[in-house]
């Protein structure tokens, strides 16, 4: 079974999880990921076989079949698209995996206040991101997905 591509279903209304799917984007030279901003008005969760509150409570991914997986499975498949798997690797670990999944779970709800502990490394990376783009752009390198 493939799992690509995969479409995410995240919080962009959550300066965190914008950054890291933000990241992958960029990342995502094969165009295997998805993004679908989960807190857009007018999403439709059930197009996707979730509901809202819990697209919005986890972060979710659709393979090509419908079939769902949410939270550092989810995490673990992007990151294995832009060939960064081995950073997620050990989260798959049979010691690991609750630890993981238990500390996702917690970061995941309490991510908007993790966001505004981190303001301003999150304002630093994006402002670096976007400059880079822009450097890109007037090299004639630039490319918008």
């Amino acid at each position: 079974m493939n799992d690509y591509p995969l479409t995410l279903l995240y919080d962009a209304s959550c300066p965190v999880c914008k950054l890291e799917m933000d990241n992958l984007r960029e990342r995502d030279q094969l165009n295997k990921l998805n993004f679908v901003d989960a807190s857009a008005p007018g999403f439709d969760a059930g197009k996707y076989g979730v509901n809202l509150e819990e697209a919005m409570r986890v972060i979710h991914g659709v393979k090509p079949d419908g079939t769902v997986v949410t939270g550092v499975e989810t995490i673990h498949l992007a990151y294995r698209a832009v060939g960064l798997g081995w950073l997620t690797a050990a989260s798959n670990l049979p010691i690991l995996k609750p630890i993981c999944n238990w500390g996702y779970e917690y970061v995941a709800k309490n991510r908007h206040w993790v966001s505004e502990i981190f303001a301003d490394a999150i304002i630093r990376i994006a402002a670096r991101r976007a400059e880079k783009r822009s450097r890109a752009c007037k090299q004639g390198k630039c490319s918008i997905k």
